[in-house]
């Protein structure tokens, strides 16, 4: 496995005008992500690339497009949202051939929450099947896996090496931080608060905004890792701007909407997830321009 750390966006998923996925977008924005941004991995499948609607055959293929375009270059991560361990264990199986570094596994998420034991044998059942590191993706609301849940899992089964925190409490990733004591690789997903988790001491990050805006997400990593925490604190009140302005429930759909105003092509969205309305559009420019992405 290639070291997990750093500036690791979520790509979001090229859909064109049939909701097919469009490889000539996927293959471009790989490419610009690597090869120009500078990022530190890819992640492909999670909820910014409306991973939940994925096919396992569109998944697969995704997944192979992705790894064949970064010629090794940085990991490669792969989103696995589904509701049951049959259906993880399928699509596991699925990618078990490809150079993929690590799953980025959902909690179960339809309504009903497992028990902390069903949650446990879950990861369990599905690191024992397949021999590809997983990262346990704690972002479901009503399927939240507390710190010390998620410490038990990391500790003690040798295939998840760690966490993807989306929870927007930094209080619980400081938590997690604190009780796993460098035992586990831990990325927040507080899109809000990447310069804190970086403080705090996490090892990267995973979110929505890496896609949106990949080059001032990786300046700001790399002043965090050069003690340039004056120029990381400016990064974040930019950060910040552009957050207020894409933090929807259409959050794919508007991130596509600020790679299009930087001159990136992010196709259309899958249905039902909704345009960026005019209104979004205005905040995301006047957001962009602010903080001196665009012009």
């Amino acid at each position: 496995m290639k070291k997990l750390y750093g500036v690791v966006p979520p790509m979001t998923t090229p859909f064109d005008e049939n909701e097919e996925i469009d490889y000539k977008l996927l293959k471009q924005d790989v490419e610009y992500l690597v090869g120009k941004a500078n990022v530190h991995g890819l992640a492909i499948g999670g909820s910014t690339g409306e991973g939940y609607s994925f096919s396992t055959k569109e998944l697969r293929s995704a997944i192979e497009t992705t790894i064949e375009t970064v010629r090794g270059r940085v990991p490669v991560i792969a989103g696995i949202i589904v509701d049951s361990t049959r259906q993880a264990v399928e699509r596991a199986k699925a990618l078990q051939d490809l150079e993929v570094d690590a799953l980025q596994i959902t909690p179960v998420h339809y309504l009903f929450k497992p028990t902390d034991e069903m949650m446990y044998q879950y990861f369990k059942t599905i690191s024992e099947t397949v021999d590809i590191p997983i990262l346990i993706y704690n972002v479901i609301p009503w399927s939240y896996c507390s710190p010390e849940l998620l410490i038990k899992i990391i500790t003690e089964l040798e295939g998840v090496v760690g966490v993807k925190q989306s929870a927007s409490d930094v209080k619980l990733l400081a938590d997690l931080i604190l009780g796993l004591e460098d035992r586990g690789t831990i990325f927040t997903a507080v899109d809000a608060l990447l310069y804190p988790s970086y403080a705090l001491g996490a090892h990267g990050s995973i979110a929505a905004i890496l896609s949106a805006v990949p080059e001032l997400c990786v300046r700001q990593w790399n002043q965090v890792v050069q003690g340039d925490h004056i120029g990381a604190l400016e990064s974040h009140n930019k950060l910040l701007m552009i957050w207020n302005a894409l933090s929807a429930d259409n959050l794919p759909a508007n991130v596509r909407y600020a790679m299009e105003l930087q001159g990136r092509p992010g196709g259309k969205p899958r249905s039902p997830m909704p345009y960026s309305s005019q209104e979004q559009k205005d905040q995301i420019k006047m957001a962009l321009k602010q903080t001196g992405i665009i012009s």
